[in-house]
């Protein structure tokens, strides 16, 4: 329902063949995601840092595909948008490094290849493992945690910076980016990156709320 009213709101598309889904999370709730993109007869692309996830949505059918090749991924979307095919690609990979994948594609080809995009890490618990940085692997981070939280607690503050920079980029080319209620917004805003919104006050964010704007 979240992902056909983005669509009906914000594409004013009723229907979303063709329409490429970009967001991150295979966990718990953020699970579903692989599922809603197909039976809303989009194109999905979830990021998930934790390989065990993204089996266990294969295993159970909820995930089509999975891929750790980000060329791969960019082909794969680019066939199924253009033949108007549901798919649900896990990317196993950091969300960061996709969404900077698609401004690369912006910029060197002048395509945007995202239509709507979102974001369900634990944003919540950013630095005690609900949120990785894209500038270390997923072991690597796990370890760096345990052994140093206060420059495990920078890089995640570093990558939401980054990673609201490839958003907001797209964003400005017509791409629809929503808030899914896990602090993304929130932790990214304290983290100083730029999701104020123009001639708001400091509580009101560029990007709407999936509880207020879409299902509401």
């Amino acid at each position: 329902l979240t992902v056909l009213n983005a669509g009906r709101r914000y594409l004013k598309a009723e229907d979303l063949s063709g329409k490429v889904f970009v967001t991150s999370g295979l966990g718990g709730m953020s699970g579903a995601q692989a599922k809603a993109a197909v039976i809303a007869g989009c194109v999905g692309i979830i990021a998930e840092v934790d390989e065990a996830a993204l089996l266990k949505r294969h295993k159970q059918g909820w995930l089509m595909e999975i891929s750790n090749n980000l060329d791969h991924c960019i082909a794969r979307l680019r066939d199924a948008r253009k033949n108007k095919i549901a798919l649900s690609l896990g990317y196993h990979g950091n969300v960061v490094n996709l969404w900077e994948r698609l401004v690369y594609e912006l910029d060197t080809t002048g395509e945007l290849l995202v239509d709507l995009g979102s974001d369900q890490t634990s944003c919540h618990n950013p630095f005690s493992g609900g949120y990785y940085p894209v500038q270390l692997g997923f072991e690597e981070a796990k370890q760096l945690l345990s052994a140093n939280p206060g420059k495990f607690r920078t890089l995640v503050q570093e990558s939401l910076r980054r990673h609201v920079a490839a958003i907001n980029r797209l964003a400005d080319k017509g791409m629809f980016f929503w808030d899914y209620g896990n602090a993304f917004l929130l932790e990214a805003q304290r983290a100083g990156a730029d999701v104020e919104k123009k001639g708001g006050n400091k509580t009101e964010f560029r990007y709407p709320s999936y509880v207020q704007h879409i299902m509401g």
